[in-house]
């Protein structure tokens, strides 16, 4: 274990959702210099050893989170960005089916639930109709 390493998991483990450069941030101030080409290159090591998983909500950056192996979900504010955790509803992994597995030996299901978060929802203005459509912004921009 490498001292870059122990300092993004040390990190990440009080910052989940972090992007890459909140947690180069994050371990610079930890250990002294650190490129970002080095917290790239943990953070893929790490998630190839199932210590870290990576996630990218349409419209976002990634994000990496230590919460791994359990097949939870993500809650993401359309207002601020915020992104929180959610077990999964109901039943043993995948938690949805679909009609037609096509063949796959399904073992994951990857969900994104979007909305307002309690904070912005108390102090914001209601968001335009187009946020209250099925579509994410990834599919907008593809149009």
């Amino acid at each position: 274990m490498t001292e870059p390493r122990l300092a993004v998991l040390e990190w990440l483990a009080d910052h989940p959702h972090a992007t890459v450069d909140e947690i180069g941030r994050g371990v610079r101030e930890r250990i002294g210099s650190v490129s970002t080409q080095a917290v790239y290159d943990v953070l893929t090591a790490c998630a190839r050893a199932g210590l870290v998983r990576w996630i990218e909500p349409a419209g976002h950056p990634s994000r990496y989170e230590r919460r791994t192996g359990d097949n939870h979900h993500h809650l993401v504010c359309r207002a601020c960005g915020r992104i929180d955790d959610v077990d999964c509803a109901r039943g043993s992994p995948p938690c949805l089916t679909p009609d037609d597995a096509q063949g796959y030996e399904l073992d994951e299901a990857e969900v994104v639930f979007w909305g307002v978060c309690r904070d912005c929802s108390a102090t914001a203005e209601p968001l335009p109709a187009s946020y209250s459509t099925g579509s994410s912004h990834h599919e907008e921009a593809q149009q």
